[in-house]
């Protein structure tokens, strides 16, 4: 794996670059603001995934946010992982909105293990996506509207797990119930989302997506 970092403390930038080449992922750059970042991934087209904290310089706002946006725009081939001390909702529907997959958002705090850190990143580079769980609570209202709001209270709960970028037994064992009920839930969400049984559809990511979003695709799959 192959990423680019955009991280403006120097000690947490450095101590990510040591801890990414010791698990065998090549970093390709390190900047430290928003510019510095658009810049290197023009001038890596190989990069896999940017890893960016949000607030970037000049303004410490939503720098990070607006430079993720623009690559996923310019260089959809890549995918980016944001960091944040708080959520920051501005262009976040946006982001995650946009009908694309290969994007995560987590929290700097709530990263307490490194596997787990590695499991998102290669994940969301893989073409998956992994959020948070508070990014989840406060970014994603429940939906009420269009095919989303055919969903049952919980089929609702597990495809707001599955937001997270879990798994099936992942889920089971967070709303204490079967993974096969979480299939025949899943099965279910997936009808209701006109998401049809399609070999290149990634229908988890698909309903994700259209989780963020929060409304109904704009061809239902009969």
């Amino acid at each position: 794996m192959r990423i680019i970092i955009a991280e403006d403390s120097v000690l947490l930038r450095s101590g990510m670059v040591k801890l990414l080449e010791d698990e065998g992922v090549e970093v390709l750059a390190q900047v430290g603001d928003a510019e510095a970042l658009r810049d290197a991934v023009a001038a890596h087209p190989g990069a896999d995934l940017c890893l960016v904290d949000v607030r970037l310089p000049p303004g410490y706002s939503d720098e990070g946010m607006r430079a993720a946006l623009d690559i996923r725009r310019r260089h959809p081939g890549v995918a980016v992982l944001l960091l944040s001390q708080h959520v920051v909702s501005g262009y976040a529907a946006d982001l995650f909105g946009s009908g694309s997959s290969r994007v995560g958002y987590l929290l700097k705090d709530r990263v307490a293990d490194i596997g787990e850190f590695l499991q998102a990143l290669r994940r969301v580079a893989a073409g998956g996506v992994a959020l948070d769980p508070e990014v989840v609570a406060q970014l994603l209202s429940s939906p009420s509207g269009g095919a989303l709001g055919e969903l049952s209270e919980r089929e609702s709960e597990v495809l707001e797990v599955m937001a997270e970028g879990v798994n099936n037994a992942g889920i089971a064992e967070r709303l204490v119930i079967t993974e096969r009920a979480v299939e025949k839930h899943a099965r279910s969400i997936f009808t209701k989302l006109g998401l049809g049984q399609h070999e290149h559809d990634h229908r988890r990511v698909r309903a994700v997506l259209l989780y963020l979003r929060g409304d109904a695709p704009p061809e239902a799959s009969p």
